[in-house]
């Protein structure tokens, strides 16, 4: 008999130990990883383990939306805080900065998405898809408040967040609409009672803890992590307008409620008042906001938001705060070129500012200014015949989105504290005879001015 050669015998074992290997890391990823969820990414110098978990993830819900046609962009408010930094190699790139997976491997338990509603038709086949690739999701609706303000049609409920799970990752998709003043609106995220409330963690999501509001973003398509996908073009701008993004709807119900007890005055010279503050509001936030002057509601146009959705017909004005911080020097003259001419000017900068502009016929804009103390919030008001100073205070408050007549403003966001704090526990029961002086709660005497300074401080045009 031959001597076998034991080089042939080692060569032997050691090829069949290779294929035995092979076939044990085939049958890991392509069978036991789609049942436990673990899975490997062909990122290019990819981590392993947890951190290509989510690249893979994404990548196959990007393949899903994609397959269905419909637009998304990525909103995840981590991740654009990582691009921020490397925007300008991204956009010049487009394969992307770096073959590290850098942003979509970074740790987290979701990552969001935005998708508009007129983009796509609410399609079963999405669902059907998502489920076959492995994914779980959940839909969240709710009533849409766009029509909540017409008794014949509040009630229809609308979906406003998808989450797909996939393995021990989440995507969370966050449905915006267009709201009648020109911007986009997200709803909360409330679970129905029968709802998985361990479906993934909520409370750690982004969006959805209460609604928000935007401006139409303008989108970017790049590549990040070897992964096309559309981002806001200024993800810095994104992520200031996501901190401040808080809305209030208007209350509704409420204001109905009110009009059952004070019906609503519906003559021809209130239906022509409320015509005009409409468009003298618009006039003032397009000017203010061209200025970059941040505004809120005040006073009884803030009254009439909070209690009946309209605008009060026998105010004869409309009311804004703005905090002296945010004064300019080309406020005035913005104003005049806009066709509203000054008509008077109290205090000063350092004390007591509030200008008053010339409307169409008797309707009046006053923009009072907010100075901040340590523990309170005012605004001051002077008498020009005497030159007797007031001072109204407020509890502090930040400012939050709302609509209102067909315009995206700000009210304070604790408006109840606000409008009890001028017009006290009986701010629902409409008052016509207001002296501006001694009606409100908040008011206090504040002295004179000085003689000398009422050349400043007291201009009436």
């Amino acid at each position: 008999m031959q001597k076998i050669n034991k080089n042939v015998v080692l060569a032997l074992l050691s090829l069949t130990s290779l294929v035995f290997l092979l076939f044990q890391l085939y049958y890991y990823k392509f069978y036991l990883s789609q049942k436990n969820g673990t899975v490997f990414s062909k990122v290019r110098g990819s981590q392993s383990g947890q951190d290509s978990t989510r690249w893979h993830v994404v990548r196959k819900f990007l393949g899903l939306i994609s397959s269905h046609n419909i637009p998304v962009y990525l909103i995840d408010p981590l991740i654009l805080g990582l691009v921020d930094k490397d925007i300008e190699q991204i956009r010049s790139s487009p394969d992307g900065p770096s073959p590290e997976c850098k942003y979509f491997c970074a740790p987290r338990d979701f990552t969001t998405f935005a998708l508009l509603d007129k983009t796509w038709k609410h399609e079963v086949g999405l669902f059907r898809t998502a489920e076959k690739m492995g994914f779980q999701w959940l839909k969240i609706i709710n009533k849409d408040p766009r029509l909540d303000g017409m008794d014949d049609l509040s009630g229809i409920e609308i979906p406003l967040h998808y989450i797909f799970k996939l393995a021990s990752h989440a995507i969370h998709l966050v449905v915006f609409y267009e709201r009648s003043g020109n911007y986009l609106w997200h709803g909360p995220l409330r679970l129905k009672q029968h709802m998985d409330r361990k479906f993934v963690p909520f409370r750690k999501l982004h969006f959805g803890r209460y609604p928000g509001a935007y401006e139409k973003p303008e989108l970017l398509l790049v590549s990040i992590d070897d992964l096309k996908v559309q981002i806001p073009k200024n993800p810095s701008n994104f992520l200031e307008e996501m901190s401040h993004s808080r809305f209030l709807e208007c209350r509704y119900r409420e204001a109905r409620a009110f009009f059952q007890l004070y019906p609503d005055d519906a003559s021809l010279d209130a239906v022509e008042f409320r015509k005009k503050a409409k468009s003298l509001l618009h006039l003032a936030a397009l000017t203010l906001n061209n200025l970059g002057v941040k505004f809120w509601l005040s006073s009884g146009t803030c009254l009439g938001w909070y209690r009946q959705c309209n605008v009060i017909p026998h105010s004869k004005d409309v009311d804004l705060g703005v905090f002296i911080r945010d004064y300019k020097a080309d406020i005035i003259p913005a104003f005049q070129k806009a066709g509203l001419p000054l008509k008077h000017k109290f205090g000063k900068v350092e004390d007591s500012l509030e200008l008053s502009f010339q409307g169409e016929d008797d309707v009046k804009l006053d923009i009072f200014f907010f100075y901040e103390e340590d523990d309170y919030i005012w605004n001051g008001g002077t008498q020009a015949k005497s030159g007797k100073k007031f001072k109204y205070l407020f509890p502090k408050f930040t400012l939050c989105w709302t609509e209102f007549v067909e315009l995206k403003v700000h009210v304070p966001c604790e408006t109840r504290q606000y409008v009890e704090a001028n017009y006290g526990p009986d701010w629902k029961v409409p008052v016509k005879l207001w002296d501006w002086k001694s009606s409100p709660s908040n008011v206090q005497y504040n002295g004179v001015w000085p003689v000398d300074e009422w050349d400043d401080v007291i201009q009436v045009y």
